[in-house]
């Protein structure tokens, strides 16, 4: 039943972060006026072979032939600058579940190898717990022990010597005070390190597309643990919509968060441009996308001007997003054709990360 039930949630985008009210307005177009920032993150959530289970230790010989392109644009260089392995399952990780699929709790793929596959290639990894199938878990592993779950993320984070990428998509009376609780654990193990020199130290969260989904959970973010003055988490990832975006609609929805909804009750903060980054498609349904295999044609470089140049409006001081994150390498859904092999994206992703010039290790990460 969880794996039928995974399929079919990966079917329409494990990540979906998609609002149901009316399509936004269209960014204004002043926002792209500002100097260029340079782009500092360029990376992607990677599901394996298995549709985002991880459930299956792989050898790295085998795991580089399925994606070889994410190390290797072409010239050798990567792709990407930061790989997110989805997705961890809360619950198991809090109760240490060892099971076909996972060992004290992670999955059985998420291994030090495949960690390390990336890592020496100067790709920075994260582990990212939750996902949409696993929502109802991170209830359950809040309500448990919330502080617990935070100190044994952290011990992986030790273990493998990764970052934390927190997923957790409660639409509706999510557990505020349980995910602080494991927020104050994490950090009281792996503190907030502005220069990004300790990979343990990234714990990150994601949030809806726009401001319109996960109101509550993108409310307590952009107040409290995404601030520039007093930061908590590093940045937040603007995940996709339930379908691939067209330019102007995703600018529109990332233009929601650094504007902030003063008219919510309580309001929705503005969100600093330097604190997030915006999501798109790098593999959806049967056929291969620009995003993947044609940069020229691909909504990273048509809203590139945007996330290089968009102006703060009441957060921040710096112009510009962080940069891109891609739903996702390998085999995101047991429909589609994924990125593997014939249908790696060199030609996408990798031409734009030489495109845009892409720094390979990510740097220190802009704090304002």
């Amino acid at each position: 039943m969880r794996r039928l039930a995974l399929a079919v949630a990966v079917a329409i985008g494990l990540a979906t972060a998609v609002p149901a009210a009316a399509a936004p307005p269209a960014a204004p177009a002043a926002v792209q006026a500002a100097a260029v920032t340079p782009i500092q993150i360029y990376g992607a959530w990677h599901c394996s072979n298995d549709a985002c289970t991880w459930a299956a230790a792989r050898t790295v010989a085998e795991f580089d032939s399925q994606n070889h392109w994410l190390i290797d644009r072409g010239d050798g260089r990567p792709s990407v600058n930061v790989v997110v392995l989805s997705f961890v399952n809360p619950l198991r990780l809090l109760n240490q579940t060892t099971d076909a699929g996972n060992v004290n709790g992670v999955p059985r793929g998420m291994t030090s190898e495949i960690v390390n596959y990336f890592t020496s290639r100067g790709i920075r990894v994260m582990l990212s717990i939750g996902g949409i199938t696993y929502t109802d878990d991170w209830d359950a592993a809040l309500s448990a022990n919330a502080t617990l779950l935070g100190q044994r993320a952290a011990a992986v984070a030790t273990q493998f010597g990764v970052g934390i990428e927190i997923d957790y998509e409660q639409n509706t009376n999510p557990n505020l005070a349980g995910l602080q609780n494991f927020i104050n654990a994490y950090r009281a193990v792996h503190p907030y390190n502005a220069v990004g020199t300790d990979p343990t130290a990234r714990l990150t969260i994601d949030v809806a597309a726009g401001d319109r989904w996960l109101i509550d959970i993108n409310r307590k973010a952009t107040a409290d643990w995404l601030r520039t003055d007093t930061p908590v988490l590093d940045y937040a990832n603007a995940m996709v919509p339930a379908r691939q975006p067209s330019a102007s609609t995703a600018q529109a929805n990332w233009q929601e968060h650094i504007d902030g909804k003063p008219q919510y009750s309580p309001p929705v903060l503005p969100l600093a441009p330097a604190k997030f980054t915006g999501g798109f498609y790098v593999a959806v349904g049967g056929k291969a996308i620009p995003e993947c295999n044609n940069y020229a044609n691909s909504l990273q470089k048509a809203t590139a001007p945007y996330v290089q140049s968009v102006s703060p409006n009441g957060a921040g001081t710096s112009g510009g997003m962080l940069g891109f994150m891609f739903w996702a390498a390998e085999k995101p859904s047991t429909r589609g054709i994924g990125t593997a092999p014939p249908n790696t994206c060199e030609g996408g992703m990798g031409v734009g990360a030489t495109s845009l010039n892409i720094p390979i290790p990510m740097p220190a990460l802009r704090q304002s």
